[in-house]
């Protein structure tokens, strides 16, 4: 097998988030639409983000918002490149326009986040089945690279499809105030997740329970995986949460990240007893007003980074602290603009999907 850049081997292999990563996907802003009303909407973001929302659901992005994130991603996927990395992109979407089902009909969002929908397990690529309506055919974007990946070797596989009807969501769902415990808008009527729920570690995958990924959804991913994987639920204390890549992140081999807001570092799986557990350091504020009030996320995307081995971690430039704290943890920062990616759900973590690296699935905890 042989890749558009002329390597040999699997066109598709990944086992973790730390292996010396060869080809990756990186999302795209074009067609981006602003998401439709609909409560997983609202409850998984931003007060403020979720009030402006609901005025402009369905329309485009203005451009203050995307000339800036497609700026930012260009330079992004050039430094990629500079370091040897293959990168390939999703097709353009015209995400507004209208489709329905029996039960339902919403326009798209966008193609910003490959990592939300898919999941990369081996030589595999599981598309995932996601919560939100406005997502229900994202992954159609990369339907090109999915197919030619499968030509060539990959395994293809995609959950089964949700109906999306309202017995999913929980109508008496409130966010919970502070100090109250957490709760889910999800329901258990059928399975569903998204892929950003869970980080890979060889053998061993960390999930956590949220507003898109309930747990029917992760059993289907045990049993589709079999007992070769085994999947260990990482207890989030966020209000609402949605992907754990802002909760937990597995850095290099026995070394993982941790959100001190969200993660109780005396109630992680046992199988992380042995690992050495950092505490990602406060998140500079958001440079400015526009982007504190349309981002899609809340404030921890500073852990949102990509390995691109176990030293190297492509982070952003402008979370100082964040840099200063991997120097001392030994990692080697190479920091990069994306900031303005926020409104668009996530950063470097989000806006990629690694499905070549260098490794075997025995990389991780045993």
């Amino acid at each position: 097998m042989v890749s558009p850049d002329g390597a040999e081997g699997p066109p598709v292999w990944s086992h973790t988030e730390w292996d010396p990563l060869e080809e990756v996907v990186v999302g795209r802003v074009d067609g981006a639409t602003i998401p439709s009303r609909h409560p997983t909407v609202r409850c998984n973001i931003p007060p403020w983000a979720a009030r402006l929302q609901g005025a402009a659901a369905g329309f485009r992005y203005p451009r203050a918002l995307a000339g800036k994130a497609e700026e930012e991603i260009e330079g992004f996927v050039a430094l990629l490149e500079s370091l040897g990395v293959t990168v390939r992109r999703p097709d353009p979407v015209p995400h507004r326009r209208r489709f329905a089902t029996p039960a339902w009909s919403s326009r798209g969002f966008c193609s910003a986040c490959p990592r939300d929908g898919m999941l990369v397990v081996g030589d595999e690529i599981i598309e995932a089945p996601m919560a939100w309506p406005c997502r229900y055919f994202e992954t159609h974007a990369y339907r090109t690279l999915l197919k030619e990946y499968f030509r060539r070797g990959a395994r293809w596989t995609a959950a089964p499809r949700p109906q999306l009807t309202d017995a999913l969501y929980d109508p008496s769902f409130r966010i919970p105030a502070p100090g109250e415990p957490v709760r889910h808008l999800v329901t258990e009527f059928e399975p569903v997740f998204d892929a950003a729920d869970f980080v890979r570690a060889g053998r061993d995958l960390f999930v956590t329970r949220s507003n898109v990924t309930n747990r029917m959804g992760i059993e289907w991913l045990r049993r589709h995986l079999g007992p070769e994987y085994r999947i260990h639920e990482i207890e989030s204390r966020c209000r609402t949460p949605m992907h754990i890549d802002t909760t937990f992140l597995p850095l290099a081999p026995g070394r993982a990240l941790i959100n001190p807001e969200y993660v109780d570092p005396d109630r992680l799986p046992p199988v992380l007893d042995s690992w050495e557990i950092l505490t990602a350091p406060e998140p500079d504020p958001l440079p400015s007003r526009l982007l504190r009030i349309t981002s899609m996320c809340g404030k921890w995307l500073n852990m949102n980074v990509l390995m691109l081995d176990e030293k190297r971690v492509i982070a952003e430039r402008h979370h100082t602290r964040t840099l200063r704290a991997l120097e001392r943890w030994g990692f080697e920062p190479v920091p990069c603009d994306l900031t303005h990616y926020a409104p668009f759900g996530g950063s470097f973590h989000c806006a990629t999907l690694d499905v070549r690296r260098r490794g075997s699935a025995a990389a991780g905890p045993s």
